[in-house]
Protein backbone atom coordinates (compact mmCIF):
# COMPACT_ATOMS: atom_id res chain seq x y z
CA UNK A 1 0.00 0.00 0.00
CA UNK A 2 1.11 3.11 -0.97
CA UNK A 3 0.11 6.90 0.48
CA UNK A 4 0.52 9.01 -2.46
CA UNK A 5 -2.45 7.78 -4.72
CA UNK A 6 -5.53 8.61 -2.62
CA UNK A 7 -5.82 12.54 -4.10
CA UNK A 8 -8.77 12.96 -1.51
CA UNK A 9 -10.96 9.89 -2.54
CA UNK A 10 -9.66 7.18 0.44
CA UNK A 11 -9.79 8.29 4.05
CA UNK A 12 -6.98 7.09 6.50
CA UNK A 13 -7.68 4.65 9.68
CA UNK A 14 -4.37 6.00 12.17
CA UNK A 15 -3.63 2.84 14.40
CA UNK A 16 -3.89 -0.92 14.20
CA UNK A 17 -4.71 -2.01 17.42
CA UNK A 18 -8.02 -3.25 18.59
CA UNK A 19 -10.46 -0.47 17.90
CA UNK A 20 -8.14 0.53 14.84
CA UNK A 21 -8.87 -2.83 13.32
CA UNK A 22 -12.59 -2.77 14.00
CA UNK A 23 -12.90 0.16 12.09
CA UNK A 24 -10.62 -0.90 9.12
CA UNK A 25 -13.20 -3.82 8.96
CA UNK A 26 -16.43 -2.16 8.71
CA UNK A 27 -14.96 0.31 6.48
CA UNK A 28 -13.86 -2.46 3.43
CA UNK A 29 -17.28 -4.21 4.39
CA UNK A 30 -19.19 -1.46 3.64
CA UNK A 31 -16.88 -0.68 0.47
CA UNK A 32 -15.61 2.44 2.11
CA UNK A 33 -12.00 2.74 0.22
CA UNK A 34 -9.21 3.79 3.13
CA UNK A 35 -5.82 3.70 3.81
CA UNK A 36 -4.05 2.40 6.89
CA UNK A 37 -1.04 2.67 8.58
CA UNK A 38 0.38 1.69 12.55
CA UNK A 39 3.30 3.30 13.78
CA UNK A 40 4.80 -0.23 15.44
CA UNK A 41 5.67 -3.38 13.36
CA UNK A 42 2.93 -5.15 13.80
CA UNK A 43 -0.89 -5.13 14.57
CA UNK A 44 -2.23 -5.37 18.71
CA UNK A 45 -1.50 -1.55 19.95
CA UNK A 46 -1.01 -2.41 23.38
CA UNK A 47 -1.52 -5.77 23.41
CA UNK A 48 1.54 -5.75 20.83
CA UNK A 49 4.25 -3.39 22.52
CA UNK A 50 2.42 -2.59 25.67
CA UNK A 51 1.36 -5.50 28.26
CA UNK A 52 3.77 -7.14 30.72
CA UNK A 53 4.06 -10.94 30.31
CA UNK A 54 2.01 -11.87 32.87
CA UNK A 55 -1.05 -9.86 32.33
CA UNK A 56 -4.68 -10.94 31.29
CA UNK A 57 -7.96 -9.42 30.43
CA UNK A 58 -9.97 -8.13 33.36
CA UNK A 59 -13.50 -8.46 31.57
CA UNK A 60 -14.74 -11.40 30.55
CA UNK A 61 -13.71 -12.81 27.27
CA UNK A 62 -17.22 -12.59 25.69
CA UNK A 63 -17.09 -8.56 26.04
CA UNK A 64 -13.30 -8.38 24.69
CA UNK A 65 -14.27 -10.73 21.49
CA UNK A 66 -15.51 -8.74 18.47
CA UNK A 67 -19.40 -10.22 18.18
CA UNK A 68 -18.73 -11.72 14.90
CA UNK A 69 -15.61 -12.92 15.34
CA UNK A 70 -15.37 -15.40 18.76
CA UNK A 71 -12.53 -16.64 20.48
CA UNK A 72 -11.30 -20.00 20.83
CA UNK A 73 -13.36 -22.47 22.95
CA UNK A 74 -10.29 -23.26 24.77
CA UNK A 75 -9.66 -19.68 26.06
CA UNK A 76 -10.14 -19.33 29.31
CA UNK A 77 -12.94 -16.82 31.03
CA UNK A 78 -9.75 -14.28 31.29
CA UNK A 79 -6.94 -14.93 28.28
CA UNK A 80 -3.65 -13.63 28.71
CA UNK A 81 -1.90 -10.97 26.90
CA UNK A 82 -0.47 -13.90 24.56
CA UNK A 83 -3.92 -15.34 24.01
CA UNK A 84 -4.94 -11.93 22.90
CA UNK A 85 -2.97 -10.90 20.48
CA UNK A 86 -2.60 -14.07 18.79
CA UNK A 87 -6.83 -14.07 18.45
CA UNK A 88 -6.01 -9.94 17.16
CA UNK A 89 -4.03 -11.39 14.91
CA UNK A 90 -6.51 -13.98 13.84
CA UNK A 91 -8.79 -11.09 13.26
CA UNK A 92 -6.57 -9.54 10.92
CA UNK A 93 -6.14 -12.15 9.09
CA UNK A 94 -9.69 -13.93 8.58
CA UNK A 95 -10.75 -10.52 7.43
CA UNK A 96 -7.53 -10.08 5.24
CA UNK A 97 -7.30 -6.38 7.22
CA UNK A 98 -2.85 -6.67 6.95
CA UNK A 99 -2.52 -6.33 3.42
CA UNK A 100 -3.98 -2.73 3.63
CA UNK A 101 -1.72 -1.65 7.00
CA UNK A 102 1.23 0.41 6.20
CA UNK A 103 3.66 -0.56 9.45
CA UNK A 104 6.77 1.70 10.85
CA UNK A 105 4.65 4.55 9.35
CA UNK A 106 4.24 7.29 11.77
CA UNK A 107 1.63 10.38 11.38
CA UNK A 108 3.66 13.68 12.18
CA UNK A 109 0.35 15.86 11.83
CA UNK A 110 -2.89 16.16 9.97
CA UNK A 111 -4.20 19.16 8.54
CA UNK A 112 -7.46 21.20 7.22
CA UNK A 113 -7.43 22.21 3.99
CA UNK A 114 -9.03 23.67 1.12
CA UNK A 115 -12.39 21.73 0.10
CA UNK A 116 -12.73 20.10 3.10
CA UNK A 117 -9.63 17.65 2.57
CA UNK A 118 -7.20 16.70 4.78
CA UNK A 119 -3.07 17.09 4.36
CA UNK A 120 -1.40 13.87 6.53
CA UNK A 121 2.12 14.33 6.87
CA UNK A 122 4.22 11.17 7.62
CA UNK A 123 7.34 10.74 9.71
CA UNK A 124 9.33 9.82 6.67
CA UNK A 125 8.63 13.42 5.30
CA UNK A 126 5.84 12.45 2.54
CA UNK A 127 2.30 13.98 2.50
CA UNK A 128 -1.00 12.57 1.21
CA UNK A 129 -4.41 14.49 0.98
CA UNK A 130 -7.21 12.03 2.22
CA UNK A 131 -10.93 12.44 2.10
CA UNK A 132 -11.43 12.20 5.67
CA UNK A 133 -9.58 10.96 8.83
CA UNK A 134 -9.94 7.90 11.41
CA UNK A 135 -7.93 8.74 14.45
CA UNK A 136 -7.68 5.16 15.90
CA UNK A 137 -4.49 6.04 18.29
CA UNK A 138 -5.36 4.39 21.71
CA UNK A 139 -5.27 6.12 25.16
CA UNK A 140 -2.12 3.79 26.48
CA UNK A 141 0.84 5.44 24.77
CA UNK A 142 1.15 8.61 26.48
CA UNK A 143 2.51 8.25 30.21
CA UNK A 144 1.24 10.37 33.16
CA UNK A 145 4.00 11.38 36.06
CA UNK A 146 3.05 12.76 38.99
CA UNK A 147 5.53 16.00 40.33
CA UNK A 148 7.02 15.27 43.64
CA UNK A 149 9.82 17.56 45.52
CA UNK A 150 13.33 16.51 45.40
CA UNK A 151 14.95 13.69 43.67
CA UNK A 152 15.15 9.77 43.28
CA UNK A 153 18.49 8.02 42.75
CA UNK A 154 16.85 4.25 42.28
CA UNK A 155 15.24 3.06 39.19
CA UNK A 156 12.16 4.55 38.32
CA UNK A 157 10.03 3.65 35.47
CA UNK A 158 6.51 3.87 34.21
CA UNK A 159 3.78 0.81 34.78
CA UNK A 160 4.05 0.84 30.92
CA UNK A 161 7.68 0.05 30.62
CA UNK A 162 7.45 -2.95 33.46
CA UNK A 163 7.67 -6.57 31.14
CA UNK A 164 8.70 -9.16 33.72
CA UNK A 165 9.64 -9.58 36.99
CA UNK A 166 13.27 -9.44 36.64
CA UNK A 167 12.81 -5.72 36.72
CA UNK A 168 12.22 -6.20 40.31
CA UNK A 169 13.40 -8.89 41.57
CA UNK A 170 15.78 -8.85 44.86
CA UNK A 171 14.53 -5.11 45.00
CA UNK A 172 12.63 -2.79 47.74
CA UNK A 173 10.19 -1.92 45.58
CA UNK A 174 7.33 1.27 45.71
CA UNK A 175 4.42 1.29 43.00
CA UNK A 176 2.64 4.21 43.04
CA UNK A 177 -1.02 4.22 42.22
CA UNK A 178 -4.10 2.33 42.90
CA UNK A 179 -5.35 1.24 39.25
CA UNK A 180 -5.56 -2.33 37.63
CA UNK A 181 -1.82 -1.82 36.81
CA UNK A 182 -0.46 -1.01 40.33
CA UNK A 183 -2.46 -3.82 41.95
CA UNK A 184 -0.89 -6.09 39.10
CA UNK A 185 3.08 -4.95 39.88
CA UNK A 186 2.11 -4.57 43.37
CA UNK A 187 1.39 -8.31 43.93
CA UNK A 188 4.26 -9.64 41.69
CA UNK A 189 6.47 -7.58 43.95
CA UNK A 190 5.25 -10.06 46.88
CA UNK A 191 6.90 -13.29 44.90
CA UNK A 192 10.69 -11.51 44.22
CA UNK A 193 10.90 -8.36 45.39
CA UNK A 194 12.94 -8.06 49.15
CA UNK A 195 9.89 -5.36 50.55
CA UNK A 196 6.86 -3.97 48.53
CA UNK A 197 4.81 -0.78 49.02
CA UNK A 198 1.87 0.46 47.62
CA UNK A 199 1.37 4.24 47.22
CA UNK A 200 -2.46 5.22 47.63
CA UNK A 201 -3.48 8.82 46.88
CA UNK A 202 -7.54 8.25 47.32
CA UNK A 203 -9.49 5.77 47.94
CA UNK A 204 -10.99 3.64 45.14
CA UNK A 205 -13.68 0.85 44.36
CA UNK A 206 -12.14 -2.41 44.21
CA UNK A 207 -14.23 -5.76 42.82
CA UNK A 208 -13.17 -9.17 42.48
CA UNK A 209 -12.68 -10.81 38.74
CA UNK A 210 -15.27 -13.34 40.05
CA UNK A 211 -18.86 -13.19 42.00
CA UNK A 212 -20.13 -16.87 42.65
CA UNK A 213 -17.91 -18.37 40.32
CA UNK A 214 -18.66 -16.29 37.29
CA UNK A 215 -17.03 -13.57 35.60
CA UNK A 216 -18.18 -10.12 37.11
CA UNK A 217 -18.76 -8.96 33.63
CA UNK A 218 -21.07 -11.78 33.49
CA UNK A 219 -23.36 -10.79 35.44
CA UNK A 220 -25.87 -8.71 34.22
CA UNK A 221 -28.05 -6.26 37.01
CA UNK A 222 -31.69 -5.83 36.49
CA UNK A 223 -33.12 -2.95 35.26
CA UNK A 224 -33.11 -0.76 37.72
CA UNK A 225 -32.50 3.05 38.47
CA UNK A 226 -28.59 4.16 38.87
CA UNK A 227 -29.04 4.80 42.73
CA UNK A 228 -30.30 1.28 43.15
CA UNK A 229 -28.22 -0.66 40.82
CA UNK A 230 -24.92 1.31 43.01
CA UNK A 231 -26.44 0.06 46.17
CA UNK A 232 -27.03 -3.47 45.15
CA UNK A 233 -22.80 -3.63 43.77
CA UNK A 234 -22.12 -2.06 47.01
CA UNK A 235 -24.09 -4.73 48.81
CA UNK A 236 -21.98 -7.43 46.72
CA UNK A 237 -19.03 -5.50 47.54
CA UNK A 238 -19.63 -5.36 51.37
CA UNK A 239 -19.63 -9.25 50.99
CA UNK A 240 -16.73 -10.02 49.06
CA UNK A 241 -14.47 -7.41 50.06
CA UNK A 242 -15.52 -5.96 53.26
CA UNK A 243 -14.04 -2.12 54.67
CA UNK A 244 -11.20 -0.37 53.18
CA UNK A 245 -10.13 -0.06 56.23
CA UNK A 246 -9.37 -3.15 56.91
CA UNK A 247 -6.60 -3.13 54.38
CA UNK A 248 -5.47 0.04 55.30
CA UNK A 249 -6.62 1.43 52.27
CA UNK A 250 -8.57 5.11 52.41
CA UNK A 251 -12.54 4.88 51.67
CA UNK A 252 -13.04 5.78 48.28
CA UNK A 253 -15.08 9.31 47.84
CA UNK A 254 -16.78 8.86 44.63
CA UNK A 255 -19.35 6.88 43.35
CA UNK A 256 -18.99 3.23 42.38
CA UNK A 257 -19.67 3.91 38.57
CA UNK A 258 -17.92 7.63 38.44
CA UNK A 259 -14.40 6.22 38.23
CA UNK A 260 -12.65 3.00 37.02
CA UNK A 261 -13.14 0.32 39.76
CA UNK A 262 -9.64 -1.90 40.46
CA UNK A 263 -10.64 -5.55 39.40
CA UNK A 264 -8.46 -7.30 41.82
CA UNK A 265 -8.69 -8.69 45.04
CA UNK A 266 -5.12 -11.19 44.80
CA UNK A 267 -3.42 -7.62 46.32
CA UNK A 268 -5.85 -7.84 49.33
CA UNK A 269 -4.77 -11.20 50.14
CA UNK A 270 -0.98 -10.16 49.78
CA UNK A 271 -1.63 -7.30 52.43
CA UNK A 272 -3.60 -9.60 54.75
CA UNK A 273 -0.66 -11.72 54.57
CA UNK A 274 1.71 -8.53 55.20
CA UNK A 275 3.61 -9.12 52.21
CA UNK A 276 2.51 -5.57 50.82
CA UNK A 277 2.31 -2.54 52.95
CA UNK A 278 -0.27 0.43 52.15
CA UNK A 279 1.57 4.12 51.80
CA UNK A 280 -0.65 7.32 51.08
CA UNK A 281 0.12 9.80 48.96
CA UNK A 282 4.13 10.74 48.33
CA UNK A 283 4.95 14.11 49.63
CA UNK A 284 9.03 14.59 49.04
CA UNK A 285 12.26 12.34 47.28
CA UNK A 286 15.02 12.01 49.37
CA UNK A 287 17.59 10.15 47.14
CA UNK A 288 17.26 6.84 48.42
CA UNK A 289 14.38 7.44 50.64
CA UNK A 290 10.72 8.65 50.19
CA UNK A 291 9.07 10.76 52.67
CA UNK A 292 5.11 10.08 52.45
CA UNK A 293 2.30 12.42 53.48
CA UNK A 294 2.17 10.99 56.90
CA UNK A 295 5.39 11.84 57.91
CA UNK A 296 6.75 8.02 57.10
CA UNK A 297 9.32 7.47 55.11
CA UNK A 298 10.86 3.93 53.11
CA UNK A 299 14.17 3.09 51.93
CA UNK A 300 13.72 1.96 48.29
CA UNK A 301 15.64 0.22 45.21
CA UNK A 302 12.88 0.89 42.56
CA UNK A 303 9.85 2.94 41.88
CA UNK A 304 7.41 2.17 39.32
CA UNK A 305 4.47 4.81 38.46
CA UNK A 306 1.71 2.78 37.74
CA UNK A 307 0.19 6.44 37.33
CA UNK A 308 -1.81 5.71 34.30
CA UNK A 309 -2.13 7.95 30.51
CA UNK A 310 -3.14 11.22 29.13
CA UNK A 311 -5.78 11.14 26.29
CA UNK A 312 -3.80 12.55 23.76
CA UNK A 313 -3.71 13.61 19.80
CA UNK A 314 -0.55 14.91 19.28
CA UNK A 315 -0.72 15.55 15.50
CA UNK A 316 -3.57 17.37 15.45
CA UNK A 317 -3.38 20.96 15.71
CA UNK A 318 -3.98 22.25 18.84
CA UNK A 319 -7.32 23.98 18.66
CA UNK A 320 -8.63 20.68 17.27
CA UNK A 321 -7.16 18.54 20.60
CA UNK A 322 -10.65 18.90 22.48
CA UNK A 323 -9.53 17.03 25.45
CA UNK A 324 -10.90 18.00 28.85
CA UNK A 325 -10.19 15.62 32.33
CA UNK A 326 -9.83 12.77 29.65
CA UNK A 327 -12.39 12.54 27.91
CA UNK A 328 -12.97 14.27 24.04
CA UNK A 329 -15.59 17.21 23.40
CA UNK A 330 -16.98 15.28 20.39
CA UNK A 331 -20.73 14.37 19.14
CA UNK A 332 -21.35 10.56 18.50
CA UNK A 333 -18.49 9.77 20.14
CA UNK A 334 -16.05 10.88 17.55
CA UNK A 335 -17.36 13.85 15.55
CA UNK A 336 -17.05 17.77 15.78
CA UNK A 337 -19.42 20.00 15.26
CA UNK A 338 -17.13 22.64 13.10
CA UNK A 339 -14.99 20.18 11.30
CA UNK A 340 -16.30 18.03 8.45
CA UNK A 341 -14.54 14.21 7.65
CA UNK A 342 -12.42 14.04 11.39
CA UNK A 343 -13.19 11.03 13.57
CA UNK A 344 -11.80 10.40 17.15
CA UNK A 345 -12.60 6.87 17.55
CA UNK A 346 -12.02 5.02 21.01
CA UNK A 347 -11.24 7.38 23.51
CA UNK A 348 -13.98 6.37 25.80
CA UNK A 349 -13.44 3.91 28.83
CA UNK A 350 -16.67 1.64 28.63
CA UNK A 351 -17.40 -0.43 32.05
CA UNK A 352 -17.12 -3.96 30.16
CA UNK A 353 -14.90 -5.10 27.22
CA UNK A 354 -14.06 -3.32 23.98
CA UNK A 355 -14.81 -5.64 21.58
CA UNK A 356 -18.32 -5.65 22.67
CA UNK A 357 -18.97 -2.07 21.77
CA UNK A 358 -16.34 -1.13 18.96
CA UNK A 359 -17.72 -3.56 16.41
CA UNK A 360 -20.68 -2.60 16.59
CA UNK A 361 -19.84 1.07 16.82
CA UNK A 362 -17.33 0.99 14.01
CA UNK A 363 -20.22 -0.50 11.88
CA UNK A 364 -22.68 2.50 12.58
CA UNK A 365 -19.49 5.15 12.19
CA UNK A 366 -19.11 3.39 8.45
CA UNK A 367 -23.04 3.99 7.73
CA UNK A 368 -22.46 7.43 9.06
CA UNK A 369 -19.65 7.93 6.87
CA UNK A 370 -21.56 7.18 4.04
CA UNK A 371 -23.97 9.90 4.87
CA UNK A 372 -21.29 12.24 5.49
CA UNK A 373 -20.18 11.82 1.97
CA UNK A 374 -24.50 13.13 0.85
CA UNK A 375 -24.16 16.33 2.49
CA UNK A 376 -21.25 19.54 2.95
CA UNK A 377 -21.75 20.92 6.59
CA UNK A 378 -20.00 18.01 9.30
CA UNK A 379 -22.57 15.47 11.09
CA UNK A 380 -21.32 16.78 14.37
CA UNK A 381 -23.66 20.00 13.50
CA UNK A 382 -26.61 17.74 12.43
CA UNK A 383 -26.34 15.53 15.88
CA UNK A 384 -25.93 18.21 17.99
CA UNK A 385 -29.22 19.84 16.74
CA UNK A 386 -30.98 16.67 17.12
CA UNK A 387 -30.20 17.21 20.57
CA UNK A 388 -27.09 14.80 20.72
CA UNK A 389 -25.38 16.15 24.09
CA UNK A 390 -21.34 16.23 24.54
CA UNK A 391 -19.77 13.50 26.58
CA UNK A 392 -19.04 14.58 30.10
CA UNK A 393 -16.66 11.70 31.00
CA UNK A 394 -14.36 8.92 29.10
CA UNK A 395 -16.24 6.49 31.32
CA UNK A 396 -19.31 4.98 30.23
CA UNK A 397 -21.69 2.03 30.57
CA UNK A 398 -21.36 -0.97 28.06
CA UNK A 399 -25.19 -0.61 28.00
CA UNK A 400 -25.39 2.77 27.81
CA UNK A 401 -22.96 2.56 24.62
CA UNK A 402 -25.05 -0.02 23.06
CA UNK A 403 -28.17 1.63 23.68
CA UNK A 404 -26.84 4.72 22.04
CA UNK A 405 -25.41 2.57 18.97
CA UNK A 406 -28.88 0.93 18.81
CA UNK A 407 -30.89 4.18 19.00
CA UNK A 408 -28.83 5.55 16.63
CA UNK A 409 -29.13 2.75 13.99
CA UNK A 410 -32.74 2.99 13.97
CA UNK A 411 -32.88 6.89 13.40
CA UNK A 412 -30.27 7.00 10.10
CA UNK A 413 -32.76 8.06 7.61
CA UNK A 414 -33.75 11.14 9.72
CA UNK A 415 -30.22 11.90 10.54
CA UNK A 416 -29.56 12.49 6.88
CA UNK A 417 -33.27 13.62 6.16
CA UNK A 418 -31.88 16.39 9.05
CA UNK A 419 -28.80 16.83 6.84
CA UNK A 420 -29.80 17.85 3.92
CA UNK A 421 -32.36 20.65 5.69
CA UNK A 422 -29.33 21.35 7.51
CA UNK A 423 -27.10 21.63 4.02
CA UNK A 424 -29.93 23.77 2.33
CA UNK A 425 -29.01 26.32 5.08
CA UNK A 426 -25.36 26.02 5.34
CA UNK A 427 -24.38 24.72 1.85
CA UNK A 428 -21.18 27.56 2.20
CA UNK A 429 -19.89 25.36 4.81
CA UNK A 430 -16.02 25.12 4.67
CA UNK A 431 -13.53 23.23 7.09
CA UNK A 432 -11.27 26.22 8.65
CA UNK A 433 -7.87 25.55 7.66
CA UNK A 434 -5.05 26.69 10.08
CA UNK A 435 -2.09 27.44 8.46
CA UNK A 436 1.87 27.17 9.96
CA UNK A 437 0.52 24.61 12.38
CA UNK A 438 3.01 21.64 10.51
CA UNK A 439 6.50 23.36 12.48
CA UNK A 440 4.48 23.86 16.07
CA UNK A 441 3.38 20.42 15.84
CA UNK A 442 6.61 18.64 14.64
CA UNK A 443 8.51 20.98 17.77
CA UNK A 444 5.55 19.17 20.03
CA UNK A 445 5.92 15.66 18.89
CA UNK A 446 9.86 15.80 20.33
CA UNK A 447 8.26 15.86 23.32
CA UNK A 448 6.83 11.78 23.04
Amino acid sequence: MTKNTSLGTHYLVVGAGPVGLATAKSLKAANIPYHHVEADDDIGGNWYHGTYKSAHILSARHVMEYPDFPMPEDYPDFPSSVQMLSYYRAYTNNYNLKENIQFKTKVVYVNPIENNLWKVSFDDGSNTIYKGVLVCNGHHWNKRYPNYEGNFIGDSFHSKEYKTSNQIKDKRVLVIGAGNSAFDIASECTRVSTNSYLSVRRGIWIFPKTFMGKPLAALQLPKLPDWLQEELVKMMLKVTIGSHKEYGLPKPTSGIFERHPTVNTETLMHVKHGRIKIKGAVKKLANSRVIFEDGSSEEIDTTVYATGFHTSFPFLPKKMDRVENSHVKVYGFSMYDDYKGIYLVGWMQPRGGVGSLIAPYADLLANLIKIQDKINIPLGIVLREMGEPLPTSHLMGGGQVLKWINKTNKRLDKIEKKGRKLDTQLHQFQNKTINGVEQTIMNDMKMF
